[in-house]
């Protein structure tokens, strides 16, 4: 798959060969949504927590006698019958993550990227890379090549004058090559690769 290669100021920068492996598959929308349940399962913190029985503050004394009183059996004021016990099976702190083949994470990468190429959502950019951190420049730039929300991927290290411009503008994220991931790809409308990012994604993937 051959594609074009643009500078930041929305000039011919000549073109690439992008691997028909990782850039030509027909995407699986169940793979996509494994690794994106996985991803977001890994992200979530689990530390919901309610008090149980044993947790209230009451005393564990029966509240009246058992018969012949006209009411209900009940023991001590913490079941989870009355208002403010101790609730019933709920939350505690744990991990949601949940183990899932290296092999179908590296496929749903694959199918993201495919995702993006087939939609006509990918461009290739020559180098991520600013002479000085300025926001304004930036955004000048990304509103001229009207890339509205964008996920940029550098190469191995990220130009840090780029990726401090880019901090403060909104729907434009950077990130590492090694920090590609399927949910941010998906997330965003436009993927923007470095050149450096293809060639690092390409040594990952096959």
């Amino acid at each position: 798959m051959k594609l074009d290669v643009i500078k930041l100021d929305g000039g011919k920068a000549g073109s690439v060969d992008l691997p028909s492996e990782i850039f030509e598959l027909e995407p699986r929308a169940d793979i996509l949504h494994r690794v994106v349940r996985w991803q977001r399962a890994k992200a979530q913190q689990g530390t919901h927590k309610v008090k149980g029985r044993s947790e209230t503050s009451y005393s564990t004394k029966k509240i009246y006698r058992q018969k012949g009183t006209g009411g209900a059996r009940h023991g001590d004021r913490n079941a989870p019958i009355f208002r403010h016990g101790g609730v019933y099976k709920g939350p505690t702190p744990r991990s949601h993550a949940h183990d899932l083949p290296k092999k179908v994470r590296k496929l749903g990468l694959k199918h993201a990227l495919s995702a993006k190429a087939a939609e006509g959502k990918l461009v290739v950019l020559e180098a991520a890379e600013l002479a000085e951190p300025k926001t304004a420049t930036l955004a000048k730039a990304v509103r001229n090549l009207g890339w509205k929300k964008a996920l940029v991927i550098d190469g191995p290290a990220v130009d840090q004058n780029f990726a401090r411009a880019a901090r403060n503008i909104e729907g434009l994220d950077v990130l590492p090559s090694m920090g590609a991931n399927v949910y941010d790809i998906l997330r965003r409308d436009t993927l923007v690769l470095t050149k450096a990012a293809v060639e690092a994604l390409e040594a990952r993937l096959k």
